[in-house]
């Protein structure tokens, strides 16, 4: 469980697909501080995805992602060098700050426009079809692990703006149209609407 409150970001040192689990792809992330007193078996979300810790070596995380997990988030295109957003799982009795985040992405979006404005950047993105009944306008979103606030919809497009601290501190600063988006839609719109 997460609450889309980014921590920080963490640079992608190495990707394997020599594993002995020929399916599976291991990615070597450096988290930096967020490293401190992870253990094997721990959860992280990168970019809004949980994957579980299966090497810590000082600052240095080893995360194994199955082809479920490449082809269906953004993280399948990730190259060594690449930017990532972290949080560590949350821990009971801790602020709920964000929203109920699970780390299981729905699908990805494309961004299609960017605008700056003077204290914001509102960003427009593409909705994988089956995603837009769950998202409404001023319901939360996680995108790429960020919970963010919907700003707008119309049909499969959806905005969101973020104030210069987010864009500091997230891999937004380094997006540009084109680029992809780990999409998870409230958990608590989907029980409603099932």
């Amino acid at each position: 469980m997460f609450t889309g409150i980014v921590e920080g970001i963490g640079t992608i040192e190495e990707i394997s697909t020599k594993t002995k689990n020929r399916s599976a792809i291991q990615m070597t992330v450096n988290l930096g501080k967020n490293s401190k007193g992870l253990k094997i078996g721990q959860s992280v979300a990168l970019n809004g995805v949980c994957l579980t810790a299966i090497k810590v070596d000082k600052s240095n995380c080893i995360f194994e992602m199955i082809e479920e997990t490449t082809k269906k988030t953004d993280l399948g295109n990730l190259k060594v060098g690449g930017i990532v957003n972290i949080e560590r799982s949350l821990k009971a009795g801790e602020r709920l700050e964000g929203h109920f985040v699970l780390g299981h992405v729905d699908g990805v979006g494309i961004i299609k426009k960017i605008l700056k404005k003077p204290k914001e950047v509102q960003v427009w993105f593409e909705l994988p079809k089956k995603l837009s009944k769950y998202v409404v306008k001023k319901g939360s979103i996680a995108v790429d692990g960020i919970s963010l606030t919907v700003v707008d919809i119309k049909n499969n497009l959806a905005s969101v703006s973020l104030i210069p601290h987010t864009i500091e501190v997230t891999n937004f600063k380094t997006k540009k149209v084109g680029d992809k988006l780990n999409i998870e839609t409230d958990i608590l719109g989907k029980y409603i609407l099932k």
